[in-house]
Order: C-alpha cells, then sequence, then structure tokens
C-alpha cells in the first residue's frame, strides 16, 4: 500500500506538470463552472459502441480503393447487440444529439473559435456527467461524420448518392486524394486518441464504488483531471469536425495548406498525452481495487477456516477460486477435468510447492498414494496447489509447470492462475509456506488439521493418517531411537538382520581412503569376535554425483551394502523430517533422545569427515569418521569388553573414555518454514552452538 502511495504522489506530480503546460487555472475555473449535474444517469456504453462503429470506418488515406471496399467492410460489422441496446436510449437523447450536431456544423461553417465552441458545447450539456458530455459530443460528430463518409462510401455506386456528393463537392475529394494524404492521416489520428481517451473516462466510471473512493488517491486525482480530459476531447471534436467542413467544397488553397494537418498533430500529440497519463491513473486504481478484493477474499478465507462448515465443499472452492457455476478447474488423476464434488467429504491433503519440487519428492508421493494407501486402505485425496509468480510466467514455466502435472497421479489445478493472491498470502501467513513444499491436511469438513503433514508422511507414510497434529504427537510417544525407526523401509534386509541380532553399521563419507579402511577394519573385528554384522553406506545429502560415485565404487570392490541414490536422498530427507517434526512440537534437545541423535547424524553430515553408527538390539553408539576408525584400530584395549558386554556396548565405553582436544560442529539444515529452535545444543560436548545463516545453491 505504501509503494502504492508513493506512485500516487509521483503520478500527482506529473499529471501537475502535464496539464498545467498549457490549461492555466482561469480555464480550468471556466471548464468546471458549466459543470452543473442534475444526478441523472446516462448508460453510455451502448452509444458508444455505435459510435465506434461510425468512426472506425475512416480509412488511412482516401482513395478509390477504400471507398469501393468501404461498403463490403461495414456490412461484415456486427453491431446488433449494440443497436439493441442503444436504440431506445438514442431515440430519447435524439433531439441533444441533434441539437450539438447542427452547434457544431454551425460554428464550424462559420469558422469560430475553437475554444468557445467548446464552452457553448459544454454549457449545453451542463447537466449531464463528464463521461456523458464526451460521449454525446461525440455521438453528434458521428452523425455528421457519418453521413458525409456513407455518400462518399455510396457515390460511385448509387446515383442518389452521387447526386448529393455533387451538390457538396465531395467527388472532390478523390481528385486530390493523394494531396489530402496528410489531412487524413492527422484527422484519423485525432479521432483514435479520441476514442481512446473517452473509453478511458467511461472506465473511470465503472469502477466499484466498494473497493475504491473518489475522495482519496488514485481515484482523486482521476476525478481532479477528467474535466480537462473531457475538455480537450470535445475541443478535438471541433477541431475535427472544422477539418471536414474544410474537406466540403475546400478550395486549392486549403489543398495546398499543411498548417490545419499539422493544428490536428499536435491536438493529437496532447490528446495521446491526456490517455496516456489517465492510464497511468486508471492502472493504479485497478491495483487499488485488486488489492481491496485480495484483502477481502483474504479475509473471507480465514473467516471460513474459523467457522464450522458441514462439508468442505465451501472451504475447496475458495481455495481454488473457483464458483458454484464453474466448479471444473481442476484435473484429476486422468488428466481429465473433474468436478469439485469428487473432493467432497473426503480427507484432503493441499500439496503446497512452487516449480522446484523435486522428482523425488513426487516419486515417494506416488508411492505412499497409488500403492501404500490401497494396502492399508486409507482414504485420502492428494491436490497440487502450485504457488507460482504470475508477473513471471512464461513458456518455460508452462513447460515444466505440465511436466510436473504428468508426474502427479493425484488431483491438480488445471493452471497456477486460479489460484488468487489472496489463496498465496494464506499460504504464506497463515501456513507459512515459504519455498520447501508442504502438505497441509484438511478433514472431510474442511478444518485444517495439521499445517505441515509432509514430515509425518516422510517418517511413518500411510501409517501416519489422517495426519492430524494430535496424530503426530502420538505417534512420537510409542518411538524409541532404533534402526528401524532410523531406516524404516529403505533396507529391505533390516528385518532379517535384526531377527538374526546382528551388528548393523550405518555409515558416511566422500574420502574413498577412509571408507575402505573403516570397513575393512571393521569386518576383521567382526570375524575375530565372531558376530555377525551388517555395513550399509548411506551416503552424504546434496551431493548425488560424488556419492554416485562412491557407491560405484563400494560394490565393485564389495566394500558393504550401498543404497541406490533415490534411498540416499529419502535417507537424509527423513532424518530432516524427524527433526523439523520435533521442533514443531515444541521438544528440546537436552530431554529429548530422538531429536539429539537426529541432530547429531545431520551434524556429521555437514563435516568434511566419515562417520559411523552402530545398532545391536537396543544398544546404539555412533562418532565421526577419525574417532571410530581409530576406536576400530585400537580394539585390542577393548577386547575383553566386547566379549562379556557385546561389540556396541564395549566400543561405546571405549569412545567414551577419549577426550577430544578440539572438534567443530556444523549442523545445516536447509531453510523451512515452522521454525527450527534458537537453541541448539552441540552433540559433541554440550554446549550451546553459535547461529550462523548459510546460503548455498548446489547444480547436483
Amino acid at each position: 500500500m505504501a509503494t502504492q502511495s508513493s506512485h500516487s504522489q509521483q503520478l500527482m506530480r506529473s499529471e501537475r506538470r502535464m496539464f498545467s503546460a498549457s490549461d492555466d487555472s482561469a480555464m480550468m475555473k471556466q471548464i468546471q463552472s458549466t459543470h452543473s449535474p442534475d444526478g441523472r444517469f446516462l448508460d453510455v456504453k451502448p452509444i458508444l459502441l455505435v459510435i465506434d462503429n461510425v468512426l472506425r470506418h475512416l480509412p488511412p488515406t482516401i482513395d478509390h480503393h477504400a471507398l469501393n471496399g468501404g461498403q463490403g467492410h461495414m456490412d461484415a460489422i456486427d453491431d446488433s447487440s449494440a443497436t439493441m441496446d442503444s436504440n431506445g436510449m438514442l431515440e430519447a437523447l435524439a433531439f441533444l444529439v441533434h441539437k450539438i450536431s447542427c452547434e457544431i456544423s454551425c460554428k464550424c461553417s462559420g469558422g469560430g473559435d475553437a475554444h468557445a465552441t467548446t464552452m457553448v458545447l459544454l454549457n449545453t450539456l451542463s447537466s449531464y456527467s463528464w463521461d456523458a458530455k464526451v460521449v454525446l459530443t461525440l455521438a453528434a460528430f458521428a452523425v455528421n461524420f457519418g453521413e458525409c463518409w456513407l455518400v462518399l462510401q455510396l457515390c460511385t455506386t448509387n446515383s442518389l448518392a452521387k447526386s448529393v456528393a455533387l451538390l457538396k463537392q465531395l467527388p472532390d475529394i478523390l481528385e486530390y486524394s493523394h494531396t489530402l494524404k496528410p489531412h487524413f492521416d492527422a484527422l484519423h489520428k485525432l479521432i483514435k486518441a479520441m476514442m481512446e481517451v473517452t473509453k478511458c473516462i467511461v472506465e473511470f466510471t465503472e469502477l466499484p464504488s466498494q473497493y475504491i473512493s473518489s475522495d482519496v488517491p488514485p481515484m482523486s486525482i482521476a476525478v481532479a483531471h477528467i474535466p480537462t480530459a473531457a475538455y480537450w476531447t470535445i475541443r478535438s471534436v471541433v477541431a475535427c469536425a472544422a477539418q471536414i467542413t474544410s474537406l466540403v467544397g475546400m478550395r486549392y488553397e486549403f489543398v495546398t495548406s499543411t498548417s490545419e494537418a499539422w493544428e490536428l498533430s499536435s491536438l493529437a500529440h496532447k490528446v495521446c498525452s491526456i490517455h496516456e497519463h489517465l492510464q497511468k491513473i486508471l492502472h493504479l486504481c485497478h491495483q487499488h481495487i485488486d488489492e481491496k478484493k485480495q484483502t477481502e477474499a483474504y479475509e473471507g478465507l480465514k473467516h471460513s477456516f474459523g467457522t464450522p462448515q458441514l462439508d468442505n465443499s465451501k472451504i475447496l472452492l475458495k481455495i481454488f477460486s473457483l464458483s458454484k457455476e464453474d466448479p471444473h478447474s481442476l484435473s484429476g488423476p486422468d488428466k481429465t477435468k473433474v468436478h469439485i464434488e469428487v473432493l467432497r467429504r473426503k480427507h484432503v491433503l493441499l500439496l503446497i510447492s512452487d516449480l522446484d519440487i523435486t522428482h523425488e519428492e513426487i516419486q515417494v508421493l506416488e508411492s505412499l498414494y497409488k500403492y501404500d494407501r490401497v494396502t492399508s486402505e486409507v482414504n485420502y485425496e492428494i491436490v497440487w496447489l502450485p504457488i507460482v509468480d504470475r508477473s513471471a510466467w512464461n513458456d518455460s514455466y508452462q513447460q515444466k509447470f505440465l511436466s510436473l502435472q504428468s508426474m502427479m497421479p493425484w488431483y491438480t489445478v488445471n493452471h497456477p492462475s486460479i489460484i488468487e493472491p489472496a489463496v498465496v498470502k494464506y499460504t504464506r501467513e497463515v501456513w507459512n509456506f515459504v519455498k520447501k513444499p508442504i502438505v497441509v491436511t484438511l478433514d472431510p469438513l474442511g478444518k485444517m488439521t495439521c499445517p505441515n503433514a509432509l514430515n509425518m508422511l516422510w517418517i511413518w507414510g500411510n501409517t501416519a493418517f489422517p495426519f492430524t497434529t494430535d496424530r503426530e504427537a502420538s505417534l512420537w510417544k510409542a518411538e524409541a531411537w532404533t534402526v528401524e525407526l532410523l531406516v524404516d523401509g529403505l533396507e529391505p534386509n533390516l528385518s532379517n538382520w535384526v531377527r538374526q541380532e546382528k551388528v548393523i553399521c550405518l555409515y558416511g563419507g566422500e574420502e574413498m581412503e577412509w571408507i575402505e579402511s573403516f570397513t575393512s577394519a571393521t569386518k576383521n573385528v567382526a570375524q575375530f569376535l565372531g558376530i555377525g554384522l551388517e555395513m550399509v553406506y548411506a551416503g552424504k545429502n546434496n551431493a548425488k554425483e560424488r556419492v554416485k560415485k562412491m557407491t560405484g565404487l563400494i560394490n565393485e570392490r564389495q566394500l558393504s551394502h550401498a543404497w541406490q541414490d533415490a534411498n540416499v536422498w529419502f535417507f537424509w530427507k527423513r532424518l530432516e523430517s524427524m527433526l523439523f517434526s520435533k521442533t514443531q512440537h515444541g521438544k528440546t534437545n537436552e530431554i529429548d533422545v530422538i531429536k539429539q541423535e537426529v541432530m547429531t547424524l545431520l551434524g556429521y553430515e555437514g563435516s568434511e569427515q566419515g562417520w559411523a553408527v552402530f545398532f545391536s538390539g537396543t544398544n546404539m553408539v555412533r562418532a565421526k569418521g577419525d574417532k571410530v576408525l581409530n576406536a576400530i584400530q585400537s580394539f585390542e584395549q577393548w577386547e575383553d569388553m566386547a566379549r562379556v558386554s557385546g561389540f556396541v556396548s564395549a566400543i561405546r565405553g571405549h569412545l567414551e573414555g577419549i577426550a577430544d582436544e578440539h572438534h567443530c560442529t556444523r549442523l545445516i539444515l536447509p531453510g523451512i518454514s515452522g521454525g527450527i529452535a534458537e537453541t541448539v545444543v552441540c552433540a559433541e560436548c554440550g554446549r550451546t552452538m553459535e547461529m550462523y545463516f548459510m546460503y548455498r545453491c548446489c547444480d547436483e
């Protein structure tokens, strides 16, 4: 609003300069003094349509080709609707239009002063609004112009028209058509400018008063300058009429003179400038109205969400900016248009994202929606709500949208443009959407039950149905920090390994030398102790190409198991989701073991070193790369303990006895709405970590 206000102020200053350049205050007072409206309303739009049909028949030049083609052009125009709407109105105004027409003809024939003639017309029309004054004057001009041009069009084929043309000496126009081209060019340009200003003035009168007041900018600026615009438009009508009158019975001196064409061109330039400035004000008015409408829509959306509903239909209509008359702006899973009724009384998951949602995110959701949803017998629907910048939309974005839409087996909008700014504002201000995708859940009555259920979907999948905040809290109460929670369905052999009581090791890093040393030493220790061991390379977050290379080498050298790209991505995505979910539920890592362990692993991922975590039943230990490798290589120091209490307990005891001389722990988290705890404790020493901001661009 502040920006619009500054634009209005700048516009007022530029308007003042533009209008005051040649329109002194005395003349403006004179113009205003003629205005004494009696409150009558005149719908000028139908009349303006008829005028437009008449005036647009003037070709850029006058020659036999234009005249011979004019009749066909006129017949092709469909003005039946304008005629039906304006017949009765013009009948009532016929006397006034005729009076103005005669006034213009008389003054122009006598070579009267243009300003004086304009003031006479304004006084004649004193009881009408400014838009009506201009339209009625144009109507009178159109009568004179139309009669003259109609005779010219018909004089080559109609004997009556030919006789009238001879009496008016109109055929001379054809004789001098080449010489008269500058006159007709100037006339054409001025008539076009007059019509544009008139339409602009009329458009101001149609602006909805409930959204914009004439007392405050930008509308007050328009109100101040419309009288000036009306004056110069009517004065232009007088000038055009004088030009046409001069063409009838013209003399050689007129034909060879260029001063009249120059005067019309100068007047056209001024009227075009007036139109340009009025358009700027009109643009600000539309901006103001749009802001008011969007504020109203935003408050209406808030009210609807805060009011109990009979079902979710009203809420969904508002979200997708649909009307009851046309509720078909959604595409179904088969990409055909569907009625909003298909979502009525269902659990609806709103997938809100920009066009940078990843293929991996879509693929995981697709698995949950198409397969797991059926087998788990949960009933919900997903609808994609793409949030985009309308002003930057282009063919590239269109293709990207269509590509993403084709990948999604759920409901989507037909086009992002149907999502109104009020809905976009609501997603950002109430649901805290910024950049990362979120999933807002609505119950069958349209009530929002979770502002972001995506974390639940990543962690528990459809087990979290119906994806409410309460359901999320209850799931956390039943969880413990186990390898099953950490790995979930990423490793198909996990249940067998746990049942066989094997030691399970997850590790990561990018240094091949460390990976070879660590896996070799760990397998030697396990073989020496006679225990089952399974090792899985979990890669690194946001390093797809580098991890792919490492995975290939690990598989080639048979160092351990190694996940494919999609599983590596999902492993780290689930860890981030666990942290965000815990944070949203107000848990602090000092008293929450799961959150503390998650943050530790994410901290390892943010370092340059490798890392490892071991599980054996309910026992767990983890450490950074060099520290855990040194511990494995010092096996003889804790061998006896390992034979008594087991591998994991023994190495944990050994690691706890090692004091770090120095450590530097970094926890790098993607930006996401919902808030990250301001206080984060270091997993190594327990001290509060410093907070920094990091901006990252990774093209992998």
